[in-house]
Order: C-alpha cells, then structure tokens, then sequence
C-alpha cells in the first residue's frame, strides 16, 4: 500500500469536521491549516443557535486560542483574511437528521462537495446523564453516517471512538470491531431502539412525578450506570461509545469508513509546540490535588499500566488512517492509538514524576505560600480504601449524626456538608475504579502496520509522527506535560 504525499491528498480537499469546538478538533484544524494552506475549505460544525453565535464560537473558542499562534506568525497581517477564506463554521446539532442544518443550500453543497467527514462530537464525561450520552455518543453517530451516505464524492468517513469501549476486560485488547447488539458480559438483548424507549419513558415518569431539574439529572445519571453495567460497561460513556461504534459498523454500507480509539489523551508532544492543553482530564486532576496538598492518598495499582498519549500523534494518526482509506479502500478498519504496547508508562512513574516536579516547582497557594509535597498513601484494593473512610470519615459522620439527633440538629449544617462530600468520593470511586486497577494493554497492530506504511511510502512522514516509542515519558511530563497543565491553570 503507497501513501504517497499527505500534503497533495489535502491539497483542494474540502473536510467536514463534527465537535468543532473540542480540544482533538482545534489541534486537527490548526494542523490542517499550518501544513496545507491549499486545502480548499474546512467546515466546522459547532452547537450554536445561529450563524453568529457559531461565528462567535470560532473566534472566542478556537482560532483566538494560544494554539494557533504558531500560524498567526506565519499569516502575519494576513491571519483574520485566511481563517475566513479556509474555515466555514456551521450551527448545527449532532442529534438531528442532517446535522441538524436548516439551510437547504448549504446542505446541498456540502453533499455535493466534502471529500473527508471526521466525527469528533462527543460527550466524554463519564458520568454524563444517559438521555445527553445516548443522543451525543449513539445516535450521533448514527445521523453522522446518514449524512455521510449523501455525499456524492466522499472519500472517507473517520470516526473518533475510544480505547475504553472494550470496559474491564484484562490482558491484550485487540483492534476488533463490535457487532450490533454484542455485549461485553454476554447479556441478550441490547438494542439501540430499546435504549432509546427506557430513556424517554424514564423522562416521561419522571415528569408525572413533577421532578425538579436537579432530580431528573440525577435518575438520568444513575440511569446511564445502571444501563451500562447491565450490559457489561462500567459506566456511561464507554456504553454510548461502543453503540456509536456498533451504528458505524452496521449502517454504513459501502462508506469507506476506520474508527479510531485512542486512549488517554494528553497535552502535544511537539506541534504546533509542545505541551499545549486544554482543560483538566483525569490523570492532570489527579496532579493538580497532588501539587495543592489535597490528595493525601492514591487508590490503585502503582504498577499497572496507564496507557496515555499526546493530542498530536492522536490527531497525525487520524490523518495518516484517514490517507490510508481513502487511497486504498478497504473493510472498517480500527486502529487503537495509544502507548501501553510499544512504549509502556506505569502509576509509579507519574507518582514519581509528580513528587520530583512539585518538589522543585512547589504550587503557591491562595496566601502565597508553597505547599510541601510529599510521598501519597497508596492503597492497592478496594478493601483498604473502605477501611480507610470508615476509619477517618464514617465513623465521624456517624459521630455528627448522633450529635446532631441529641442537640435538635444543632450540626445538621456540618453532618449535610460531609455527608454530601463522602457521597461524591464513594460516587468517583465506583465510577473510575475500573481504570485505577486496569489490567490490560491494547493491542495496536493495524496501527503499527499503518506506521509502517508511513514510514515506507509517506511523503512527509516526519511530519505526521505518531510512534509512542519516540516519547521520553520522564523528560515529556517533567518538561512538557506538567509545565503545561500548570501553565494551563495559571492563564
């Protein structure tokens, strides 16, 4: 398979890019414009009420960024004149048929002309509210693939999923797809349709019972898990997920279509410089309570694999695959994007990366004090994590309760307060434990073959690095990532 030149593949492409706003999208748009100026136009549909609000958007939540000062450099004056010649920002909404596009002209241009659509509009939280997840992550997904089927010269159809869709399994997680109503526990029965049916009927009750917004956010959260786990998925998102991936597989037809499942993302490794960021995901919050003197202790494995890998290759990948398919079609093909094979990173190495940074650049708190850091209680089970809160907090509460029935709730302030604090702790916990005690690593073959491939055939394959065995872990998350994340919070 030849790749030949990725720069004349872009060059008077005209690309559809879904979740226009988010942080993979914005690294992907200023990429595409820094390589190839030439490329014909990149049309970036965004959740907004109109065309201004979506021009709005553009300005105030992408092109504005400190990400693209690398090509206003290299626009010059010229920058404001080339963002409005290449970017075509549209409102429009996942979750409807067409995208949710009201202007039929519009429409039927871009039928006419998109050569590449790349689905990256999604829900990540994972304790999203099952009504929001299932619209987003499922069904999103579904109308993407409709619309994708009306465009008469499209090339290929790149949907962003994620490494986690395989849920709790253990060992080597290979690159295979879902089929439609397989589930990971061996539960019958899920159907798309049906999910759809619980959810609005949930609503409906919901409404007769003249629950507030607070409470329906609630049932729709508790919902989601419980939808989920019966089926084998530890939580909402990777459930939506891996439907969105059962809707590519089963409704595409002859699209030629990959899927991309990348895992942890993290800050860029290089481009368009190296640790820029934007907002705090899981591993980064876990540093930021560490630096602030707020994480006392870490559930987990120190030895298990945490599987993480810069926005930057993520996006190169995307490209290259994208190439790949389009200039040699073939069935969906899946390429797992991540580190934990070639270029493996353990909770220990962040403890340690972690405790020698902040040791040396200390965090000033509110009274412009450094905070000393020090060496976290680790505790490996669930078994010492319980003992721990019943030890330090139960019993307490328990304490308050009392007091709080023998003194006419004289505490009930206090007794709410840490009752409501040990509720959301307990609440985390069951909702990331499955990825505190990880015990796999995932299999990226089709993604080392595409490598491969690069290497051999692609033009500017210097240009579209994505080899995790290149990172120093040590020197990228003490000189990039954290520096990064801490510059980040301090903008």
């Amino acid at each position: 398979m030849e790749l030949g030149s990725a720069l004349q593949f872009l060059d008077n492409k005209s690309i559809l890019v879904t979740g226009g706003t988010g942080f993979l999208a914005k690294i992907y748009v200023e990429k595409i414009l820094r390589v190839q100026p030439n490329v014909k136009k990149l049309y970036l549909l965004v959740r907004a009420a109109d065309h201004k609000s979506a021009i709005h958007r553009l300005h105030h939540e992408i092109v504005e960024k400190d990400l693209f000062r690398n090509l206003k450099e290299k626009c010059g004056i010229n920058f404001s004149s080339f963002i409005s010649q290449k970017i075509t920002v549209i409102p429009g909404d996942l979750t409807h048929q067409d995208l949710g596009l009201h202007d039929s002209d519009l429409l039927q241009l871009l039928c006419k002309e998109l050569d590449v659509l790349l689905n990256l509009a999604a829900t990540t939280n994972f304790d999203e509210r099952y009504d929001v997840a299932l619209d987003l992550n499922t069904l999103g997904a579904k109308y993407v693939v409709d619309f994708a089927k009306k465009c008469a010269k499209l090339q290929v159809l790149v949907h962003v999923s994620t490494a986690y869709v395989s849920g709790e399994r253990s060992g080597l997680i290979v690159e295979n797809s879902y089929r439609m109503g397989e589930t990971l526990n061996g539960v019958t029965g899920l159907d798309v349709n049906i999910e759809k049916q619980v959810v609005e009927d949930q609503l409906h009750l919901l409404r007769l019972q003249g629950a507030s917004d607070k409470d329906v956010t609630i049932a729709m959260k508790d919902l989601g898990i419980q939808r989920a786990r019966l089926y084998g998925w530890p939580n909402t998102y990777v459930f939506t997920k891996a439907m969105g991936e059962m809707m590519v597989g089963e409704l595409k037809d002859i699209i030629p279509a990959v899927i991309i499942r990348p895992t942890i993302i993290t800050s860029t490794y290089k481009e368009p410089f190296p640790g820029w960021v934007e907002g705090i995901r899981t591993i980064d919050s876990l540093a930021v309570g560490y630096a602030k003197g707020k994480l006392t202790f870490f559930l987990g494995d120190l030895e298990a694999i945490v599987d993480v890998i810069p926005a930057d290759m993520v996006v190169n990948a995307i490209i290259v695959a994208m190439i790949a398919e389009a200039r040699h079609q073939q069935p969906q093909t899946i390429y797992q994007v991540g580190s934990s094979i070639r270029n493996p990173l353990r909770y220990s190495n962040l403890q340690d990366y972690g405790f020698r940074y902040f040791t040396k650049n200390p965090w000033i708190n509110k009274d412009g004090k450094p905070v000393i850091v020090s060496k976290v209680t680790v505790m490996n089970s669930m078994d010492s994590f319980q003992r721990y809160m019943a030890f330090r907090y139960l019993l307490l509460l328990k304490g308050l309760e009392l007091a709080n029935a023998a003194f006419c709730h004289f505490f009930q302030g206090v007794y709410s307060n840490l009752n409501r604090k040990i509720n959301w702790v307990m609440r985390l916990v069951d909702i990331y434990r499955p990825y505190l005690f990880f015990n796999a690593t995932f299999d990226d073959l089709n993604t080392e073959k595409l490598r491969m491939t690069a290497r051999t055939s692609l033009v500017e394959n210097d240009m579209f690095y994505f080899d995790p065995k290149s990172i120093d872990w040590e020197d990228y998350f003490m000189n990039i990532h954290i520096p990064g994340i801490v510059e980040y919070i301090f903008k």
